[in-house]
C-alpha cells in the first residue's frame, strides 16, 4: 500500500507564476540559469541554483551558496511571491506537449515507503549528487522541487482527476519551451479522503524521474525522525513532495549515444566486427530512426545504418537483457569499443531524444564525435518490470519529457 497525505503547499500567486516557475535544477548549467533568470528577481533559480547570485565561476557547492538559497526562499515569502495555503490540499498538475496531455496528482509521499521499497527504483544514485540535494532540503527545511512518480493506472483516480480538470485551473500557461502547464487545487475534504484511500490500495509507486531528489528527500526525512526525541510519525518531515502520473499516460523518449573514437578501428573495420552480432543495412544519407525493439540506428561517415541484433545475442526473458541499452552496451560499447563504465568514460556522451537524431548527425558532422548510436525507446512496462524484479537499469536508459516545472508548489517539512 502507498501512504500519502495532502499538504499546505507554498505557491506563487497567479500573477507571479510565470516569473517564478523554472526548469528543474539539473537540466541546465549555472550559466544557462543565470541567463534565463536575468532581469527576473522572482525566478526560482535564485533558490534552486543560487550560485547565479554570485560572480560567474562560483562553486555551486560552497556553504554560502546553500545559505543564499535559504535567504532567497525567505525573501520570496516575505515579498509575497510565494504564499502558503491555509489548509492541506492535493493538487493536479497537467502538462501538454505536442498535443498530448498527462495528468499528475501532487501529494506528500511517505518516507517509510521509500525506505521499505514500496516506492520502487530502477536506477542507481551517486552519493555526491544525493548529498548535494540533501544539503539543499536540510537547509531550506523544504522540498523546493517535486519528484516524478508513476503509479499503476487506476479508474477511480482517473474519474476524480477528470472531474477536477473540468473546473477552472489555478494556473494555466505555456512556458518558453512550448510546454503547457495547468494546475488545480483539490481542497474538498471528501475528495482528499478518497484519493488517500485509493492510493492506500495501490501496490507500489515507481520513480520515473528524479532518483537523486527522491533519495535526498527520503533520507533527510529519516534523519529528522532520528534526531527528534519526541518523534511521533505524524510530522510533516515524514513526507516529501511527488507528482504521481498514471503509467499509461507517460511516454519515455529514446536516450542516444555519441562516441569520440572507434577504439583504433577504421569505419570499415568497425562495421565488419559489428556484423558478427548484427544484420547491417546501409540506409544512405537519410536519417534512419530505429523501428522496433532490438533495431538500432548507427550514423558513421555520413551514412545511416540499420542494425538488427541477431537471434541469440540477447535474452528476452531477462528484464535487463531484453533492454536495447544492455544489448548495445554489451555488444558494441564494451565488446568492440572497450567502454567498461559508461558513467565515467570520457569517450562517450548521451543525447536525450527531445533533441532528435538531427543532433546526433550534427555532433558527428562537426568532428566532435566520430559515430552516433540511436536506440528504440524503453517502454513503461519494461521500466515497471525492472523495478518490480528489484533490478537496476544500465546508466542513461530513460529520458522523460516533458520535465516537471519547478516552483508551482513547494512542500515545507514543518507547518510552523
Amino acid at each position: 500500500m502507498a501512504i500519502i497525505k495532502p499538504f499546505k503547499g507554498v505557491r506563487p500567486p497567479k500573477q507571479f507564476v510565470m516569473e517564478v516557475a523554472s526548469r528543474p535544477y539539473d537540466v541546465l548549467s549555472s550559466e544557462e540559469a543565470r541567463e534565463e533568470a536575468e532581469g527576473n528577481e522572482k525566478s526560482l533559480y535564485h533558490i534552486i541554483k543560487p550560485e547565479i547570485d554570485f560572480p560567474a565561476g562560483k562553486d555551486e557547492h560552497a556553504p554560502d551558496v546553500y545559505e543564499k538559497a535559504v535567504e532567497n526562499f525567505q525573501k520570496f515569502q516575505q515579498k509575497g511571491w510565494l504564499v502558503q495555503d491555509e489548509k492541506e490540499n492535493y493538487y493536479v498538475y497537467a502538462q501538454t506537449m505536442n498535443g498530448r496531455t498527462q495528468y499528475g496528482l501532487v501529494v506528500g509521499s511517505y518516507v517509510g515507503d521509500y525506505l521499505s521499497g514500496t516506492i520502487k527504483k530502477h536506477e542507481l544514485t551517486r552519493k555526491d549528487k544525493e548529498e548535494d540535494r540533501m544539503k539543499h532540503v536540510r537547509i531550506n527545511n523544504a522540498n523546493i522541487e517535486p519528484v516524478f512518480f508513476a503509479y499503476p493506472e487506476n479508474a477511480g483516480l482517473d474519474t476524480i482527476v477528470q472531474g477536477v480538470v473540468k473546473t477552472t485551473p489555478e494556473y494555466d500557461f505555456v512556458s518558453a519551451d512550448g510546454i503547457g502547464h495547468h494546475f488545480w487545487v483539490i481542497s474538498d475534504d471528501a475528495t482528499i479522503w478518497k484519493i488517500t484511500d485509493i492510493f492506500a490500495q495501490l501496490p507500489a509507486l515507481y520513480i520515473a524521474d528524479g532518483h537523486h531528489r527522491s533519495a535526498a528527500a527520503a533520507l533527510v526525512g529519516a534523519e529528522k525522525a532520528q534526531q527528534n526525541p519526541h518523534h511521533t510519525g505524524k510530522e510533516e518531515y515524514n513526507y516529501f513532495m511527488a507528482v504521481c502520473f498514471p503509467a499509461n499516460q507517460l511516454k519515455i523518449m529514446d536516450y542516444n549515444r555519441v562516441v569520440r573514437d572507434l577504439n583504433g578501428l577504421t569505419p570499415a573495420e568497425f562495421l565488419n566486427v559489428l556484423s558478427a552480432d548484427f544484420h547491417i543495412t546501409d540506409k544512405g544519407g537519410t536519417i534512419y530512426h530505429p523501428e522496433r525493439l532490438h533495431n538500432f540506428s548507427l550514423y558513421l561517415g555520413g551514412h545511416w545504418y540499420s542494425l538488427d541484433a541477431k537471434p541469440g545475442t540477447f535474452d528476452d526473458n531477462d528484464p535487463i537483457g531484453v533492454l536495447d541499452v544492455t544489448i548495445s552496451s554489451n555488444l558494441i560499447l564494451d565488446k568492440i569499443l572497450g567502454m567498461k563504465d559508461l558513467r565515467t568514460d570520457k569517450r562517450i556522451d548521451f543525447v536525450g531524444g527531445l533533441r532528435g537524431l538531427e543532433e546526433l548527425k550534427r555532433r558527428v558532422d562537426s568532428g566532435e564525435m566520430l559515430a552516433a548510436l540511436a536506440l528504440y525507446p524503453v517502454s513503461m512496462k519494461q521500466l515497471i518490470d525492472i523495478a518490480d524484479t528489484g533490478n537496476i537499469m544500465p546508466p542513461k536508459t530513460t529520458w522523460f519529457e516533458p520535465k516537471l516545472r519547478s516552483g508551482l508548489v513547494i512542500h515545507k517539512l514543518s507547518n510552523e
